[in-house]
């Protein structure tokens, strides 16, 4: 069974909505894009390349698909996007006749369905970067092995969230974190079941 590993920049308000760039999401008049930018960090850097250092396939949402597709076939030669080109990207769309950007497969009209499909097969790791909609499902249906969030120390308040209301109550279990000297902070979760209530005394 394959490990799906979701990676998210995210704001302390809870907005992972265009952290790249201005242009990148612009749905609902976002006007913050590239909102992570300022905060580039070397913990970052290590971050990516350890969770890239192995062969790994894509699960990817419709629009991020698209902002990649725009940008990795014309990055140049190096190791990151050679691995990016490469790998597998299934992707969420209801239009598979338009992945040009391939090898690339769409997880059918079922989504949740073709996440468990593809997980149980045999084959390299999948990580998840950024697909808002592919992120909050993977969560919703416990399908997200490891969960890192990439924190930037700012306030947005208003965009696309990781957890949107009606995401179901559970506890996750830190694994790891760092800080860096930006602010920026990288945490690494696992699912730890069903959220606990309590009281204090």
């Amino acid at each position: 069974m394959r490990k799906i590993t979701l990676l998210e920049y995210i704001s302390l308000d809870g907005v992972i909505q265009a952290p790249g760039g201005p242009g990148e999401d612009s749905d609902a008049g976002f006007a913050h894009g590239g909102w992570a930018a300022p905060f580039d960090d070397p913990i970052l850097d290590e971050a990516v390349e350890t969770a890239h250092a192995d062969r790994f396939d894509l699960l990817l949402g419709r629009r991020t698909y698209d902002i990649w597709a725009g940008y990795w076939p014309h990055a140049g030669e190096g190791p990151l996007a050679t691995k990016f080109n490469g790998a597998t990207k299934y992707v969420a769309t209801h239009r598979p006749e338009s992945l040009s950007w391939g090898p690339a497969e769409s997880l059918g009209t079922d989504i949740v369905a073709g996440i468990r499909r593809i997980k149980e097969t045999r084959g390299p790791d999948l990580l998840v970067w950024g697909s808002s909609s592919l992120a909050a499902a993977l969560l919703e249906h416990g399908l997200a092995d490891e969960v890192v969030l990439i924190a930037v120390p700012v306030l947005i308040g208003t965009g696309k969230r990781i957890f949107p209301d009606g995401t179901p109550p559970r506890e996750l279990k830190l694994i790891r974190t760092r800080t860096g000297e930006t602010g920026l902070m990288i945490h690494t979760f696992e699912p730890a079941g069903p959220l606990r209530t309590g009281r204090y005394t």
